[in-house]
């Protein structure tokens, strides 16, 4: 994963444009946002990004842990969000000497960049912090069977849908000639099939199920919710 925490602290194209970047997040913090169960809750957004929107996030919660592994990124997130004291931001380090337990955990768009050994020491930790009665929703998986074109498809439809079509075209040429492109080849995605994540998940102590619909805006890709396994999913 080391390699793909260096390219998201540095500066990359891998959104069309502002636009593009913006609406990301929004839509990320709305399908969060419908996992809250209580306004009391606390949540954890484990890997989160620049997560953009999380304001929208801490104003349906109680509390909202921000924890990020690229070091650029988390003190660009320190600073965003400092005024806000419903904010917390951590290292993934910080996670794992941490007391507070957490009603709801979510990882989106995050285990495609792990090895499964690293995503399976993820999961130790999240189950550790999450409440016997919380949730760990895990996001965008992405799908053996379903290749680059559906991601450019999914991409596509998005763009046209919010109007920023030429901008996403630009991109897609741009990110085909990108370290992200490069870097995608060189080191790969790690794909699941959905038997194989509710599996792995099992053998992490968790009961999971796979949602109707994904986290985003790519609905080629997965999305699981899980508990416990002492816990009805």
């Amino acid at each position: 994963m080391d390699d793909w925490i260096d390219y998201y602290d540095s500066t990359h194209t891998i959104y069309a444009s502002k636009l593009h970047r913006d609406l990301h997040f929004q839509i990320i913090a709305r399908d969060i946002i419908g996992y809250i169960s209580s306004p009391d809750a606390v949540v954890l957004d484990y890997a989160c990004g620049e997560a953009l929107s999380a304001a929208k996030v801490a104003d349906a919660c109680g509390k909202l842990y921000l924890a990020e592994p690229a070091p650029g990124v988390r003190g660009r997130l320190i600073a965003r969000f400092a005024p806000n004291t419903k904010i917390r931001v951590r290292s993934l380090d910080d996670l794992r000497k941490m007391d507070e337990t957490v009603d709801l955990v979510v990882m989106n768009s995050v285990a495609q960049y792990m090895t499964p050994d690293e995503l399976d020491s993820a999961l130790a930790v999240m189950r550790r912090l999450l409440k016997p009665n919380g949730r760990l929703v895990l996001g965008d998986i992405l799908r053996p069977e379903v290749g680059m074109a559906r991601d450019v498809l999914a991409l596509l439809k998005f763009a046209r849908a919010h109007g920023f079509l030429k901008d996403a075209l630009y991109g897609l040429a741009s990110t085909a000639l990108s370290d992200y492109r490069q870097l995608r080849t060189r080191v790969g995605l790690q794909r699941y099939r959905e038997d194989e994540m509710i599996e792995k998940l099992a053998a992490a102590g968790f009961t999971a199920s796979r949602a109707h619909l994904n986290i985003g805006h790519n609905p080629w890709r997965m999305t699981f919710v899980a508990r416990h396994a002492f816990q009805r999913t």
